[in-house]
Formats: structure tokens, C-alpha cells, sequence
């Protein structure tokens, strides 16, 4: 099973900006597809905003930026986790860490 981390940010949003310095960089080293969604893109937020909608309908008590790890993201999805918010990078990567290996023990 392949996974993406779908960043939804904003580019109003300080924190996502600095987070983009290495956000990717973690993602894909850990074997992850990166798609990097501005809520201001429509036409990229047109394509992932089930996958949003479905985690956060009212999107309330999504965090900037939100990070959701899901497979099949062009398709019919299955949300595994999420990193909410802003984070160091060792930090970031060991929360993407633990959605892993929780996923790799429910297999």
C-alpha cells in the first residue's frame, strides 16, 4: 500500500510557510507521496476536499497545516492518520513515524 501526506495549509498562514522548508523533504523520505494543497489553489482544493471534508466536515478543528496520511488519494481513499499544526522537523518526523507504524501494526 502506498501512502500520501496531503498538506492542507494556507498561504496566509506563518507556520505553514515554515513548515513547507522540510515538510516535503520528511514526507518523501520516509516513503511518502507529497501533495501540497493551498486552500486559495481551487482547482487543487476541488480535487482533495473530500478527503478534508471527510476527516473535519465542518472543518472546525482542522489545524494549520493539517497533514492527513492516506492511500489512494486519486481514488477511493482510506485516511490512516494526521499531524495537525506546526512542528520541528525531528518532531514532524517522528509524528509521521508513529501514523506508520500504528498502520504497519494494524496489518
Amino acid at each position: 500500500m502506498s501512502l500520501a501526506v496531503i498538506k492542507f495549509s494556507s498561504e496566509e498562514c506563518g507556520i505553514c510557510h515554515k513548515m513547507s522548508f522540510y515538510d516535503k523533504k520528511v514526507a518523501e523520505e520516509l516513503g511518502l507521496e507529497f501533495i501540497d494543497v493551498k486552500m486559495q489553489d481551487t482547482t487543487a482544493y476541488r480535487k482533495y476536499r473530500k478527503i478534508l471534508l471527510t476527516q473535519y466536515p465542518d472543518k472546525s478543528e482542522m489545524g494549520w497545516p493539517t497533514y492527513i496520511i492516506c492511500n489512494s488519494p486519486e481514488g477511493e481513499f482510506q485516511i490512516v492518520g494526521e499531524v495537525k499544526g506546526g512542528h520541528p522537523k525531528g518532531e514532524f518526523r517522528s509524528r509521521l513515524q508513529e501514523v506508520l507504524d500504528s498502520t504497519a501494526n494494524q496489518n
